[in-house]
């Protein structure tokens, strides 16, 4: 193994491969081909003289020499962020907000004012993903995740638990008889869905015709246009209920299994606009 360190690129190309087990997911990170992803990680493996994942047919797995390096790798990109910040006196009340798009619209924008008019010096940087990142999105200084239980790579906090239920505009008609005849829409990959909610009540489900998105935004958006129902949650369908956008047509309400979680880099606690947004949001959401 050489003494000298690897060059920065490819530390940064082995973090995004390791955060996404992907080479492709990398590349798209970086702003890289696939490619130079791949020769990037051979080069650093030559360098450290041993292989840092295993290359599976549909996946990457890291290999024991890369399960110890990458939270060194990590850290050391923090302490590369907060010596920077350091020297070249960063705002300290700027903050990178993580969150994914239907929370930040639905819950976090129509809030943002009373946040500004409460801490007016803190400056918020707010990025919105469809899906939840595996890890901390890199460069948040917190973020907001709904999913189950995160890894604790990080500080992690339950904010809020869910539950979750069929959600219609106003005047449309359906009952439980006539639910699987009705459109149904979803967001796909969550354990809380259509099936599970009539199984938490004893419901005979059938196959319906269900339309998944990948956003509850698009299920929200066809549900108040009057196209059919979704499936929706407190902290997303309160204040579109609230505003008379959305009803609620059945009483049952099923706990989720997925929850919102706060989670805060470790430069967090030393920044003072993240340790303000951080107790507002568990004020807010609590």
């Amino acid at each position: 193994m050489q003494n000298s360190l690897p060059p920065l690129g490819w530390l940064r190309t082995f973090e995004a491969a390791a955060r996404h087990l992907s080479f492709t997911g990398a590349a798209r990170d970086l702003n890289m081909t696939q490619s130079a992803v791949s020769q990037q990680i051979k080069s650093l493996e030559g360098h450290l003289g041993q292989p840092l994942f295993l290359r599976r047919p549909k996946a990457l797995e890291l290999t024991e020499a890369g399960i110890t390096y990458l939270p060194v790798v990590r850290e050391a990109f923090r302490t590369l962020v907060r010596g920077t910040q350091a020297v070249t006196g960063a705002q300290q009340n700027a903050v990178q907000v993580q969150c994914n798009i239907t929370f930040a619209v639905n819950w976090l924008a129509p809030r943002l004012p009373a946040f500004r008019a409460e801490h007016p010096d803190v400056q918020l940087n707010i990025f919105t993903e469809l899906w939840e990142p595996q890890e901390m999105a890199e460069g948040a200084a917190v973020e907001i995740r709904f999913s189950l239980r995160p890894a604790d790579t990080v500080r992690t906090e339950l904010l809020r638990r869910e539950h979750y239920y069929p959600v219609c505009a106003p005047g449309f008609s359906v009952d439980l008889e006539t639910l699987q005849e009705k459109p149904l829409y979803d967001c796909s990959n969550l354990l809380s869905n259509w099936a599970s909610w009539a199984d938490d009540q004893a419901l005979i489900w059938g196959k319906p015709n269900i339309t998944y998105a990948t956003t509850y935004l698009v299920c929200l958006s066809a549900a108040m246009a009057g196209g059919g129902l979704c499936l929706a949650h407190d902290t997303i369908a309160d204040r579109l209920i609230e505003q008379g956008l959305l009803v609620a047509p059945f009483e049952h309400r099923a706990e989720m299994p997925e929850a919102y979680y706060l989670l805060l880099s470790p430069q967090a606690e030393e920044t003072p606009g993240a340790v303000a947004f951080a107790n507002w949001i568990r004020r807010e959401i609590g």
